[in-house]
């Protein structure tokens, strides 16, 4: 009975254009990858869809710090975080981002997470519940809006970036703790949220912010210190969530918050206490990473990232303007991430196939990971792309809307 009832579900995703498939990667992670589908050989793509902003994932100053950590630390951490897995490159890591975090947030304290969406659980999780109340923005990632479901605490979502809702809602509210919650960088748009207005929201009205930094991190701010230090903030409501394992290149995240805020997760969250520790090479690497980010060759990288986001937008908003007809909308974002919006799923997903023929990767992303009728290509830059890699995809792109115009007037 299982078995059928999955196998209508998985029918059913189909006829809507919605089944996810794999790919396996061959070699590193870099904007050339081999790449290979289930029985099929792999080939060569340029790759337009990895987080890996800074294009540090396959630094060798990474692979091999990884690899020293490895040899001094072994293999894995053999047990959770309050058993014996705490190592003294996670001790040194905490320190070093807490230092990171200290001209946003006074006294900052940071605590290390296997994975981003563990922290988020963690956060939610542990500090919302009876006697309060979560905020939440409508697209904030889904590891947000499970924390809250673990929290079982009252939801109250506004409109994306409608922060007079926001305003509104929490005038209204009379829960003693309040928690607001929200993505920096949004992570399927591109877009800020105005954490600047938020944070002063937070304050008017008694509230803590929550802040999920996956995608500014190591990217935006002074010395790559996030959005928080791009918006110079400075407040001890704060409470920041930073991923590893995108501009960094390595894995893991972190939570950076008051003392107290952070003492609180050691004791109470789950995610934290409930699993085995990160491979201690991980921090090692992750504590490399972090001087490559606040160095010269940091800065270097993010000047190349914004001119590479500057030449793809001015040559897709052109392209956009040549082909009217085909309903194409280029999202509005200052980021590495950049959405070209096409619509319905079946059209995202012939344009992705038309790009791959032409030896490109770029997946299209549909619902319910974004509206329905929004489906896209999300196009990812990276500071190891060239001026020749996008130029190459703006013509591929070309090629695709010249062969979708020719099937409208079919």
């Amino acid at each position: 009975m299982l078995i059928d009832h999955l196998n209508r579900q998985l029918r059913e995703r189909a006829d809507q254009a919605l089944t996810r498939q794999r790919r396996t990667a061959e070699s590193p992670c870099a904007p050339l990858q081999h790449v290979s589908r289930p029985g099929q050989p792999a080939r060569e793509l340029l790759a337009f869809c990895s987080n890996d902003y800074l294009g540090l994932a396959n630094h060798p100053v990474l692979t091999e710090a990884l690899a020293e950590g490895a040899r001094r630390f072994g293999a894995g951490s053999g047990a959770s975080h309050l058993v014996s897995g705490h190592s003294r490159p996670h001790a040194t890591l905490e320190a070093e981002l807490a230092a990171w975090m200290a001209p946003t947030i006074p006294n900052a304290q940071a605590l290390y997470f296997c994975t981003g969406y563990m922290a988020n659980l963690a956060v939610v999780a542990a500090l919302a519940g009876p006697g309060s109340t979560v905020f939440s923005d409508n697209l904030n990632h889904a590891s947000l809006i499970d924390g809250v479901r673990l929290s079982k605490a009252p939801l109250q979502r506004y409109a994306h970036c409608d922060l007079e809702a926001l305003e509104r809602l929490l005038g209204q509210c009379t829960t003693p703790i309040k928690l607001i919650v929200t993505d920096a960088v949004f992570s399927m748009d591109g877009d800020l949220a105005d954490l600047r207005a938020t944070l002063a929201l937070a304050e008017r009205f008694d509230a803590w912010l929550v802040v999920d930094d996956a995608h500014g991190f190591g990217v935006l701010g002074p010395q790559g210190q996030g959005s928080l230090a791009h918006f110079g903030l400075h407040s001890e409501r704060l409470i920041v969530m930073g991923t590893l394992g995108k501009a960094a290149g390595v894995a893991g995240a972190f939570v950076a918050a008051h003392p107290t805020v952070i003492d609180w997760l050691v004791q109470t969250a789950r995610t934290y206490i409930y699993t085995t520790a990160a491979p201690p090479a991980m921090a090692h690497a992750v504590s490399a990473s972090l001087a490559l980010i606040a160095g010269d060759e940091g800065t270097q990288r993010r000047a190349q990232l914004q001119r590479l986001i500057t030449q793809l937008r001015t040559q897709l908003a052109a392209l956009i303007a040549e082909h009217p007809h085909l309903g194409w909308q280029l999202a509005d974002s200052a980021t590495a991430i950049q959405p070209l919006i096409v619509g319905e799923n079946n059209a995202a997903l012939a344009l992705s196939a038309a790009l791959e023929a032409q030896g490109m990767w770029v997946p299209a992303i549909r619902p319910p990971t974004v509206p329905v009728g929004t489906a896209r290509l999300r196009i990812v830059l990276s500071a190891s792309h060239t001026a020749q890699d996008v130029q190459r995809l703006v013509d591929g792109l070309s090629v695709a809307t010249q062969r979708a115009a020719r099937s409208l007037h079919a």
